[in-house]
């Protein structure tokens, strides 16, 4: 007989749907595995959440514990004579400054020439400058390449402390080359100017275009302070001085309280987002019957039990607990910061604030206590990285569970396949038996039929 190609063929029964059928049957025993899976990628997510939110919040601790912190400033200038810019740690007062000369940079002009692309002689040529800090520059120039073009291209090629550029004054020689020293003050300035070769005799220095270099003077608090520049640093150690014009005026320098209370206040910000990210991981509504991904899990307790912990940590000094700058840690969990009462433990007691947060040279400040903490929890075998291993285990374990299942159901099904088959087979041969038959009792009642 021959072989049954397809389920159904031979018996007439829908043996594939049946296959179907009892496979999805067989296939549920998949899905609590899968379900399985689902929570500990769930949980696995939810610790990357809580590190991430404790990441930022060891942020804001360590940045209380810096000393930059509690010395920032902030500088002014009460008109436009200059500018100021003040580096952290400077130290705070009232500056008198008096701007007599702003700095100077040299430059001069040559005799003109009628054609600036013209050689100015035969042969080769040179170009040597001295300035005023003793340094000798000296251009040389090619044979057929002396002319006032040929000058300015390879003084400027050669990037020294000299520039030069082409003016035209009109006249009937009017091409003229200036030099000017790329820098300000004396010590930039151009003392000498020598021609040689062919620019000896054809190129002269016009002395009455000299503007001579300069360099900038001032008293500051009435001493007398001089720079080779505009930009005078180290006069007040830590501020910068951008001289803009002559003229008097008077800087302040302040401790920048708004950016020391800012810090603080990144602090309480930091530690309230992370317990509102705590209490979604937490959370159940008995209403929806919907939880959060990690409620009642014991590294979030272990997480919430240490950092209640070391908001109550006590320090050595003026201040010794966060209340007492107005930090309170309220029954929700979460902080609130009394603002009034902080910018007054600023202003007033700066030096003690510092030392609260970050500690002295014999005593650790709150901001290293804490630290320590939350490094705890995030170090590579602490409890965060402990729980997300141990999950990933089960994943593992569960990914060769699926495995194993899913081998059992293929194995299964095709039992069943080979049954139907077999199944099928019989019933297809039954059904041929039984045609044959009927064609035989009918063809012996025809004949018996034709006897009588």
């Amino acid at each position: 007989m021959a072989s049954i190609a397809a389920l159904g063929i031979g018996s007439g029964l829908d043996l594939n749907g049946l296959l179907n059928q009892l496979e999805s049957a067989e296939r549920q025993r998949l899905q609590p595995i899968t379900q399985q899976k689902r929570s500990y990628e769930a949980k696995i997510s939810a610790y990357g959440k809580l590190e991430s939110g404790l990441t930022k919040f060891q942020d804001a601790v360590k940045k209380l514990g810096e000393a930059n912190t509690f010395g920032a400033t902030t500088s002014s200038v009460n008109n436009d004579v200059l500018s100021v810019a003040a580096s952290n740690n400077t130290a705070t007062g009232s500056y008198s400054v008096n701007v007599t000369n702003l700095a100077r940079s040299y430059s001069v002009a040559t005799q003109g020439v009628a054609d600036k692309t013209a050689n100015l002689g035969t042969g080769t040529g040179s170009v040597s400058f001295t300035l005023g800090n003793g340094t000798t520059h000296t251009i040389d120039l090619a044979d057929g390449q002396t002319s006032l073009d040929d000058v300015r291209d390879a003084i400027n090629s050669s990037q020294t402390d000299v520039q030069a550029s082409i003016v035209n004054d009109g006249s009937g020689t009017p091409y003229r080359l200036v030099f000017s020293s790329t820098q300000t003050g004396t010590d930039a300035g151009i003392t000498d100017i020598t021609y040689g070769g062919a620019l000896a005799g054809n190129l002269a220095t016009d002395g009455t275009t000299e503007v001579t270099a300069q360099n900038a003077n001032l008293t500051l608090n009435g001493i007398a302070i001089t720079s080779q520049t505009n930009q005078v640093e180290g006069a007040i150690e830590g501020v910068t001085l951008a001289l803009a014009k002559e003229g008097e005026a008077t800087i302040t320098v302040s401790r920048d309280q708004e950016s020391i209370t800012g810090a603080v206040k990144e602090f309480v910000e930091a530690y309230n987002e992370l317990q509102k990210t705590m209490s979604g991981l937490n959370n159940f509504d008995a209403e929806t019957g919907a939880s959060g991904q990690l409620l009642g899990d014991s590294g979030l307790r272990t997480v919430q039990s240490q950092l209640r912990n070391a908001m109550s940590n006590g320090v050595e000094g003026a201040f010794k607990t966060l209340s007492d700058l107005g930090i309170e840690v309220e029954l929700s969990g979460q902080l609130s910061l009394d603002e009034t009462k902080l910018s007054a433990a600023v202003s007033g007691q700066l030096a003690d604030v510092q030392n609260f947060f970050a500690g002295t040279d014999t005593v650790d400040g709150f901001s290293t206590l804490t630290n320590n903490t939350l490094t705890n929890l995030l170090a590579e075998d602490g409890p965060l990285e402990s729980r997300i291993s141990g999950f990933k285990n089960s994943l593992d374990r569960l990914d060769d569970r699926y495995i194993r299942e899913e081998e059992r159901i293929f194995n299964t099904v095709e039992r069943y396949r080979k049954q139907f088959a077999q199944m099928d087979s019989l019933i297809a041969n039954m059904n041929s038996t039984s045609a044959y038959l009927q064609q035989q009792f009918a063809s012996l009642n025809a004949q018996l039929g034709q006897g009588n």
